[in-house]
């Protein structure tokens, strides 16, 4: 169930404790790419996986505005501090288990919100009346969570096979003649870039023309499936918590 689309008396019947919140970022996606990427993907992997999952779990709306600064030389990219995005994040779960959804997996599209998740996640589970789990839909991708770039071969894909309209087909090629070969600038295993024009042209790193539908439609397949093997997992799980020793 889609929360935003359902009335109160919906969710008042529902009887399940498992909630989804896809959560994204509003920055860009090099010239072929929205701005919206990172949102649409979660979207897509969160709604492929409730699909396949024979349980009710309640679908929070996505959260669009992120940890993205390291994106602000490129127009219109959105980005929040950190403590402002944990503290959403916080009081939008705390605002979802006030209502019974005490169970959250947290549907991650953008790699700059991962330690600020993993950081929120664990404070949720240790301080408040909720478990949280963070998912980040590329790093459940099997080999090919190794090809990630920044609006490469793997978000386009995705886009591709999820809402193939918003890719500009005709930049794909200035896309991948702009494009870093990897993230950042690295010297003895530390990055010299904080923000990402430092060393990409067009705000994309790796080759979107490699990017497919076919390959679109395998990592929704690979996301969707580890989404809902952790579903379970959560639905399942006795979140009590240890006792002090």
């Amino acid at each position: 169930m889609h929360l935003e689309e359902a009335t109160w008396t919906d969710v008042a019947d529902c009887e399940t404790d498992l909630a989804v919140l896809p959560l994204g970022s509003t920055e860009q996606h090099g010239p072929h790419a929205p701005l919206g990427t990172d949102v649409f993907t979660a979207e897509a992997v969160a709604d492929a996986a409730l699909e396949r999952i024979d349980r009710e779990v309640i679908r929070a709306p996505a959260i669009p505005v992120s940890v993205a600064e390291e994106h602000r030389h490129f127009p219109g990219t959105m980005w929040v501090s950190p403590d402002t995005f944990r503290a959403y994040v916080r009081e939008s779960i705390d605002s979802l288990a006030h209502h019974g959804f005490d169970r959250v997996v947290i549907v991650n599209g953008h790699g700059g919100n991962v330690d600020a998740l993993r950081e929120v996640a664990a404070t949720i589970t240790r301080h408040d009346d909720a478990y949280a789990v963070p998912f980040t839909w590329f790093e459940a991708v099997g080999e090919h969570a190794s090809e990630m770039g920044h609006g490469g071969p793997l978000e386009t894909a995705l886009l591709r096979q999820c809402c193939p309209g918003l890719v500009r087909e005709d930049r794909l090629e200035d896309a991948r003649a702009g494009a870093a070969e990897r993230w950042g600038e690295w010297v003895s295993y530390a990055n010299l870039a904080v923000d990402s024009a430092e060393f990409t042209e067009n705000g994309v790193v790796g080759d979107p023309t490699a990017g497919d539908e076919k390959l679109g439609a395998e990592l929704l397949e690979l996301a969707s499936a580890g989404l809902e093997r952790l579903l379970e997992a959560v639905a399942e799980r006795d979140v009590s918590g240890p006792e002090r020793r």
